[in-house]
């Protein structure tokens, strides 16, 4: 572990006070030591110190190191009571890239066309109870939406008692461990407080018996070979020595496809909403785009916006195991030291993107994102595998909302809140739904009969 006098310049402040305002005001309090530091500082939330980088030249640094030098498992370690040691996210080297070509076949752009169908049967049977004139919180729906999606693309349960009793389970223990109050308790009484632990497995004990269940199921399918659920073809998947992936595996990757495709594209899909529905000309454009059908590039450019503007994750963050210098020279960290692309500095640079602040999905139709200033998956060796699934999933979302009801924002437009390592809606996303709109086939009977 490096002293903090050999890091970067950072705040003063007792680490509680900084870990508070980093879980309450994580932007905020990222731009005020920017203002102050500059595009490379030190926080320290843990005695450690964690040192930020806000400059695309440092990201390109850190994203493009060797992976013996770029570690990501340490950092993730406070994941692994949840995701399991031998989840993608705390592998590192060789671990690490045995894993990523056993998980990345199924992420393939042509084999995702196949959950089109079961991303657009889950939005448009939730979507069939939205009232006009109802109110509502919408990340809640986003969750169940995209909970189905993971329970059938994913794990391959179809309908059911088992369906009930997973999601059942998923959704008690998404709410402990995603509760913002956590962060405050682990603060006080510690990480390795028994009582956290204790509450945790109480959790995730009754879940994980649940997955190796599944995974049972499927050993013994014989139509195994036939299934087109991400989890059979995992079982099916072989590294380079013949040897498939053990039953722990499984459920730790099973963990972390929950996590890191269920909450982020929830959250996601709410904030695209809540951002939409207070530019009406935008909201307009997209839904134009829903019912014409085929190729959608504007939806694309809000999607890519609103991952750009509200960020679900503020900052990746790799613990180097050699020294790196950083901040055009200035910084030689020491090996031990943690680093962070801090994409919540990246996606606010007026250079990069001038009015920062404005929702203004046209710039991305005028040039494509940047491989190091537009970070929401994170880039490099360790680029989120689920990125296209992602994309897909809420491009299919919000068409299916959007061509079956007409939608206004309620209130004010939301602040940034917390839940979990996540960044969401405060209020999750209020609208009110305006009215319902025939079927898209419907449209011209309806034109025909007025006349």
């Amino acid at each position: 572990m490096p002293d903090l006098l050999d890091l970067p310049p950072g705040p003063r402040q007792p680490q509680t006070a900084q870990a508070l305002q980093w879980i309450m005001r994580p932007r905020e309090f990222a731009a005020r030591q920017r203002e102050r530091f500059g595009d490379v500082f030190t926080v320290d939330f843990d005695g450690e110190g964690i040192v930020f980088l806000g400059d695309p030249e440092d990201v390109r640094t850190i994203f493009t190191g060797g992976a013996e030098v770029m570690h990501a498992g340490e950092a993730n370690a406070p994941l692994e009571p949840v995701v399991g040691a031998r989840s993608i996210l705390l592998l590192d080297e060789a671990e690490h890239l045995r894993e990523r070509r056993l998980m990345l076949p199924p992420f393939h752009g042509e084999r995702m066309r196949r959950y089109a169908e079961i991303m657009n049967e889950a939005a448009e049977r939730d979507v069939a109870t939205w009232e006009a004139g109802a109110e509502l919180t919408l990340l809640p729906h986003m969750q169940g939406i995209t909970l189905e999606v993971i329970m059938r693309a994913i794990f391959g349960i179809e309908e059911g008692l088992q369906m009930e009793r997973l999601g059942r389970l998923i959704r008690r223990m998404l709410r402990l461990t995603t509760n913002p109050s956590q962060f405050v308790i682990s603060l006080v009484l510690g990480p390795d407080s028994p009582r956290l632990e204790a509450r945790l497995r109480a959790a995730l004990d009754p879940l994980d018996a649940e997955l190796y269940r599944v995974i049972a199921e499927h050993r013994e399918s014989p139509d195994l070979a036939e299934r087109e659920d991400i989890l059979s073809m995992l079982m099916l998947a072989r590294d380079e020595h013949g040897e498939p992936m053990t039953d722990r595996e499984l459920r730790d990757e099973l963990m972390t496809l929950l996590l890191a495709g269920h909450e982020t594209t929830a959250n996601t899909l709410s904030w695209a909403f809540e951002r939409l529905t207070r530019h009406p000309a935008i909201l307009a454009r997209v839904a134009a785009e829903a019912r014409a059908g085929g190729d959608a590039p504007y939806t694309e450019a809000v999607i890519q916006e609103t991952l750009r503007l509200r960020p679900v994750l503020p900052l990746v963050v790799r613990k180097i195991t050699k020294p790196v210098t950083v901040g055009q020279g200035r910084f030689r960290l020491p090996a031990g030291t943690r680093v962070a692309p801090a994409i919540i500095l990246i996606h606010y640079r007026e250079d990069v993107y001038p009015e920062p602040d404005a929702f203004r999905p046209e710039r991305f139709l005028e040039s494509p994102p940047g491989t190091y200033t537009w970070l929401p998956f994170g880039g490099g060796m360790r680029r989120c595998l689920g990125a296209s699934f992602a994309q897909f999933e809420m491009k299919a979302v919000l068409h299916a909302v959007l061509s079956q009801v007409e939608l206004e924002p309620v209130g004010h437009g939301e602040r940034v809140g917390r839940r979990g390592f996540t960044l969401v809606p405060n209020k999750g996303g209020r609208v009110r739904v305006v009215r319902r709109l025939p079927a898209p086939g419907r449209e011209r009977e309806n034109e025909l009969v007025a006349a």
